[in-house]
């Protein structure tokens, strides 16, 4: 298992989150089996055993995504095994995974959320505007919130209004700025060398705590969490995804192309970025009704 798991950071390059979910799931589905079989090694594992794992998961009313979530980590990891010759047959080809409910999603209001980044009177100190740059590098930019976090001054590039972000798989990509968010940016690495002296930060993270640290998940969950609230209700929409989900929503009700936000989001294929075509049916309905000749 160790070494699928050096295969997963090394050689897949995934990030470390996706590691520690595949780590929790193999070792979840191990105790399974040393359990239940008196199995000592995933490994030994048949087709039987995977699915008696499987239909456990379901009787306990465990999520369906959850389940596909570990599904698709052993299938990994057979696949690694018998690619490696440490097994002569794949257990996962004989094991479907349970359906999954369509879920779309969820996004604040453009007016909403225009209000609060354009209205809303934040702090005049480091705190203040570091909280603005998380909310408007989040929705500008439809980043995710590890790549957020990844950021390096060295990948600005404030004349061009652009910035490198490095998302799954280590693969990077160009996102442009818009107006606001390079100014925003501009006061805020001003603030930051005013506060800490310039290149005070050792690990070189753009955005940082008060204490000069590097940002951490939940310090980002909380600050979106305490902006959004002001703005909308919906615990769904009181996350930083969802800010990323605001920025595919409102380019395509705008009329983008379906590619163009495609790549500014990262995804690998097109059937990632086509969940937002179900969002603007209202758009696409008003477009419609407006220039079809019998609407």
């Amino acid at each position: 298992m160790e070494l699928f798991f050096d295969y997963l950071r090394f050689e897949k390059r995934y990030s470390p989150h996706t590691v520690v979910s595949y780590q929790t799931d193999l070792r979840q589905f191990a105790e399974f089996l040393h359990s239940t079989y008196e199995l000592a090694e995933p490994a030994q594992a048949d087709h039987t055993l995977v699915r008696s794992w499987v239909v456990q998961l379901m009787q306990q009313q465990r999520d369906p995504r959850t389940v596909n979530r570990k599904i698709a980590c052993l299938r990994s990891y057979y696949s690694y095994l018998l690619r490696t010759g440490r097994i002569q047959k794949n257990p996962m080809l004989r094991i479907t995974s349970p359906k999954v409910a369509k879920k779309l999603p969820e996004f604040v209001p453009e007016e909403a959320l225009n209000g609060l980044l354009n209205s809303f009177a934040f702090p005049d100190t480091f705190a203040g505007i570091r909280d603005q740059l998380i909310l408007e590098l989040l929705y500008g930019t439809g980043i995710r919130l590890s790549e957020l976090i990844g950021i390096r001054p060295t990948d600005l590039s404030l004349p061009g209004r652009t910035v490198r972000v490095t998302g799954k798989g280590n693969k990077q990509r160009i996102v442009p700025l818009n107006p606001t968010l390079v100014l925003v940016l501009e006061r805020y690495i001003a603030r930051q060398e005013q506060e800490f002296g310039a290149g005070s930060n050792a690990e070189g993270a753009l955005l940082v705590t008060d204490k000069g640290e590097s940002l951490y998940e939940k310090f980002v969950y909380r600050t979106v969490k305490h902006y959004l609230s002001q703005i909308t209700t919906a615990t769904g929409q009181q996350h930083p995804h969802v800010l990323r989900h605001s920025f595919a929503t409102h380019l395509l009700s705008k009329g983008a192309d379906l590619n163009a936000i495609k790549e500014l989001l990262g995804h690998a294929n097109l059937a990632a970025t086509q969940v937002y075509t179900h969002l603007s049916i209202d758009k696409l309905r008003s477009v419609f009704e407006k220039a079809h000749p019998k609407a």
